[in-house]
C-alpha cells in the first residue's frame, strides 16, 4: 500500500482550505460535513464559499497564503490553480509535521481523498492512491448500490447494545462471534427489510439467550484453489474472515492468506517437496490442539482438501478427537490451471474420460498402474510430478502410448506467473529442463492438448 488508510476526528479542529473556487468550496464542504472548523484563505470567495461565510459556516482570511496561515492546523488542501502557490502551501505543511492534500497533485500531498460511501456511522473509503480518481469515484458507486442505506442503522443499533454485550459476555472471543452472528442473521435481516423495531427485539433476545462461557473451538478445511484470489468461493471467503487462526502451506499464494482476518494468527506448515515444515502427523494434531484451546481454525489447503490435499487424513485425526469441522470445496488444480491454459480436459473429438494422478516419486518409480493409464482416448493429470517428468514420459510410452502424444506442463497455473509449455512424451523433459520450471507445476497429457493453441485466452501480462 502506498497510503495507509485511516479515519481520522476533525471534530472542533482547525482545518485550513488554501483557495476560494468550486473546488475549494467541495473540499470544504467535506471536511466541514465531519465537524472540523474551516478557515479559507484567499483573497477573494467564488460564490458557493461566500455563501457558506454569510451563513457563518466558515472563517476567511482574505489574503494571499502565508505560512503562519498554518498556525494551529490539523490538517490543509491547498485548492488553487496555482501550482506554485500549491508547492509553498505542501512545504510548509510537511516541514510543521501537518497533513496536506493538494488537490489533483499526489505528489505534493501526504494525504489524499478517498472516494466515500456514507453509511454513518459505517463509512466506507475507496482509493487508487491518486493514480486513478476517476475509477475510485466508479467503483464508489457500485458499491453505492450493492450496500443499502440501512447497514448504517445496523451499525448505530450494535453502537447501543456494544457495552451492554461487553458487560454479559466476559470474553472477547466469545463477543466476537456473537456479533458475526448477530449482524449477519435475523437481526441483519429484519434491518435490512426496514423493521428497526423488529432487529432491535431480535438482538435483545439472543443477547438474553447467550452464556457466558468459552467459545468452543472448530475446524474449517477450506480449498484455496489453483492460486488465483478470484477463484475463492463465497463459504470459503466468509470463514477466513471469521477463523482465529490461519493454517496455510505453500500452495496458498500469498494475495489468498492476505484476505482473511487481519488480527488472524498465520501458521505456515509448508508442505513442500522435501522441505516440510510440519510432518502431516503434527500439523493433524496442531489443529487439534488449536480448537481444543477454543479457537477457530482455518485449514487452508490449494486446491482442494480432498485431491491430493490430504484433508481426509486431517478430519480423521480430528473426528477421533471429537472436533468440530467443516470441509469447504475448492476448484482443484486441474480443473483451474486447465480451464486458464486454454486445455479442456474432455472434449468429445479427444477424449472421453479424464484421470487425475499423484506423480510423487517413491523410492526411484512411480508406483502407477501404466496399462489403466496408457489408454487411448483419455486425459492423464499428473499433480506434483514435475521431478519424475521423464520416468512419467518413458513409462507411458514403454505401455503403448505414442512418443508424439501431445503433453503440456503449466507452471503456476491462473496467476500473473502461469508458464505453458507444449510438447510431446518425447520431447517435454528436455523442454521442461531447458526452460527450467520450477513447482508448483501441473502435466497434461492427452490430444486435448493439441487445443492450447486455439483456445487459450488468459494472458497473464494482463493481470
Amino acid at each position: 500500500m502506498d497510503f495507509l488508510p485511516i479515519f481520522l476526528n476533525i471534530a472542533q479542529q482547525r482545518c485550513v482550505v488554501v483557495g476560494g473556487g468550486a473546488v475549494a468550496a467541495r473540499k470544504a464542504g467535506l471536511l466541514q460535513g465531519c465537524g472540523g472548523r474551516i478557515v479559507v484563505v484567499s483573497p477573494e470567495l467564488g460564490e458557493a464559499l461566500g455563501e457558506q461565510l454569510s451563513l457563518g459556516h466558515i472563517e476567511h482570511i482574505a489574503a494571499r497564503f502565508e505560512t503562519n496561515h498554518l498556525a494551529g492546523a490539523m490538517l490543509v488542501v491547498a485548492a488553487t490553480d496555482d501550482r506554485a502557490v500549491n508547492s509553498a502551501v505542501s512545504q510548509a505543511a510537511r516541514a510543521r509535521g501537518i497533513p496536506v492534500n493538494v488537490v489533483d497533485d499526489p505528489v505534493l500531498c501526504s494525504f489524499i481523498f478517498p472516494s466515500i460511501v456514507d453509511r454513518s456511522p459505517m463509512l466506507i473509503a475507496v482509493s487508487t492512491g491518486g493514480a486513478s480518481p476517476v475509477l475510485a469515484r466508479l467503483m464508489r458507486a457500485k458499491l453505492e448500490t450493492l450496500i443499502p442505506a440501512a447497514y448504517g442503522r445496523l451499525a448505530s443499533l450494535a453502537e447501543r447494545f456494544r457495552e451492554r454485550v461487553k458487560q454479559r459476555l466476559s470474553d472477547a472471543a466469545q463477543r466476537r462471534i456473537f456479533w458475526e452472528n448477530a449482524l449477519q442473521g435475523p437481526v441483519a435481516d429484519a434491518m435490512l427489510a426496514g423493521r428497526e423495531s423488529a432487529a432491535e427485539a431480535r438482538l435483545e433476545a439472543e443477547l438474553a439467550g447467550t452464556l457466558d462461557v468459552a467459545p468452543r473451538g472448530e475446524v474449517y478445511l477450506v480449498g484455496a484453489g489453483p492460486g488465483n484470489p478470484d477463484l475463492l468461493t463465497f463459504r470459503a471467503l466468509r470463514l477466513m474472515q471469521q477463523a482465529d487462526v490461519i493454517v496455510y502451506d505453500h500452495l496458498v499464494t500469498s494475495s489468498i492468506v492476505e484476505l482473511a482476518r487481519r488480527d488472524a494468527e498465520r501458521i505456515y506448515v509448508g508442505k513442500e517437496r522435501n522441505n516440510h515444515t510440519l510432518p502431516q502427523e503434527e500439523i493433524n494434531h496442531l489443529l487439534v490442539r488449536l480448537a481444543q484451546a477454543g479457537k477457530r481454525v482455518l485449514r487452508l489447503k490449494g486446491g482442494d482438501p480432498f485431491i491430493f490435499g490430504r484433508g481426509g487424513e486431517e478430519i480423521e485425526t480430528l473426528s477421533a478427537h471429537g472436533i468440530p469441522f467443516e470441509v469447504v470445496p475448492g476448484i482443484t488444480a486441474a480443473a483451474g490451471v486447465a480451464s486458464y491454459a486454454g486445455i479442456p480436459l474432455t472434449h468429445r473429438d479427444y477424449a472421453h474420460a479424464c484421470v487425475f494422478v499423484t506423480g510423487h516419486l517413491k523410492d526411484g518409480s512411480m508406483n502407477l498402474d501404466w496399462d489403466a493409464l496408457a489408454r487411448p482416448g483419455q486425459t492423464i493429470v499428473f499433480y506434483m510430478g514435475l521431478h519424475g517428468l521423464p520416468v512419467l514420459c518413458r513409462e507411458l510410452i514403454a505401455h503403448g502410448l505414442a512418443a508424439t502424444m501431445p503433453a503440456a506442463v503449466v507452471q503456476q497455473g491462473t496467476t500473473p506467473k502461469q508458464r505453458v509449455l507444449i510438447g510431446t512424451l518425447e520431447d517435454l523433459p528436455q523442454r521442461v529442463e531447458a526452460a527450467q520450471l520450477k513447482p508448483p507445476t501441473l502435466i497434461i497429457v492427452g490430444e486435448v492438448v493439441k487445443l492450447h493453441d486455439r483456445l487459450k485466452w488468459f494472458d497473464p501480462s494482463l493481470v
